[in-house]
C-alpha cells in the first residue's frame, strides 16, 4: 500500500467523535493542563517537582494525541450513506447472515476499522468476515477463512445502519 493513502473511512458517527474528542484536547484539556503545569510551577523548586513533570509529560501525551487526531480528521474520508447502492455490503452496512453451520442468524454491522467492537455485532471492513462481505449482496453466498475456521454465509438482508434521530 503506498504510504500516502493514509485515508481511513468513517461514518457520520465515527467522524463526528473524532471531531468532539478533538475539540476537548484543544479547548478543555489544554487549558487544564496549562493551569495545573502553572499551579505546579508555584510549588517551588522544579527540579525535585513532581507535579510539574507529571504536568509536563500529560502535556506531551496530550499534544501527541491532538497531531494524531487532526492527522486522522485530514485523511478521513466519510462514507456519503446517501449515494451508496445501499443493496451492495460496504461500510455502514447491517448486514443478516445465515451461518450455516449453527443455522442461525446473525447481525453483523460493517464499520471502519477503529470503530470495530465484535461484541457488539460490528465488525470491521478489514476484519476477515467483513472483507469477504463487503461488495456482495442479498442472496450471496460467502465462504471465509478465519483464524475460527473456515465460517460459511449466506446473505440473507443487507440495510443501513439506522441513525435514530430524536
Amino acid at each position: 500500500m503506498p504510504a500516502k493513502s493514509k485515508q481511513m473511512l468513517y461514518t457520520h458517527q465515527g467522524y463526528n467523535e473524532l471531531v468532539e474528542e478533538l475539540n476537548y484536547l484543544k479547548n478543555t484539556r489544554r487549558e487544564e493542563i496549562k493551569e495545573s503545569i502553572a499551579t505546579a510551577r508555584n510549588f517551588g523548586d522544579l527540579s525535585e517537582n513532581a507535579e510539574y513533570d507529571e504536568a509536563r509529560n500529560e502535556q506531551a501525551k496530550v499534544e501527541a494525541r491532538i497531531k494524531e487526531l487532526e492527522e486522522m480528521i485530514a485523511n478521513a474520508v466519510i462514507v456519503d450513506e446517501t449515494k451508496i447502492d445501499t443493496s451492495i455490503i460496504s461500510v455502514g452496512s447491517v448486514v443478516r447472515v445465515l451461518d450455516y453451520e449453527f443455522n442461525e442468524e446473525i447481525e453483523y454491522q460493517i464499520v471502519g476499522s477503529n470503530e470495530a467492537n465484535p461484541l457488539l455485532g460490528k465488525i470491521s471492513d478489514q476484519s476477515p468476515i467483513g472483507k469477504g462481505l463487503v461488495g456482495k449482496r442479498s442472496g450471496d453466498e460467502v465462504t471465509v477463512e478465519t483464524p475460527g475456521g473456515i465460517v460459511h454465509l449466506k446473505v440473507l438482508e443487507v440495510s443501513r445502519a439506522h441513525h435514530h434521530h430524536a
